[in-house]
């Protein structure tokens, strides 16, 4: 897979992952949205890790400085 994921926006991604499972595993958000929650913040930490957001490949948009450079 192609990298499209640049570090400012990992570090954005570990945020949201953080504070989606923390309304999860808090009690806040229970219940299907809790799920939700909980699934967004897997997908997030999974992009994070992979460097690659197959969303961001199909709108063709990229946030990796070194993947402009070769």
């Amino acid at each position: 897979m192609k990298k499209n994921v640049g570090s400012i926006d990992k570090g954005v991604r570990i945020v949201i992952a953080i504070i989606a499972a923390g309304v999860f595993f808090t009690g806040t958000v229970t219940g299907v949205l809790g799920y939700v929650a909980l699934g967004v913040a897997a997908i997030m930490l999974a992009t994070t890790f992979m460097s690659s957001c197959p969303i961001y490949s199909i709108l063709g948009m990229n946030s990796c400085p070194m993947s402009d450079k070769k």
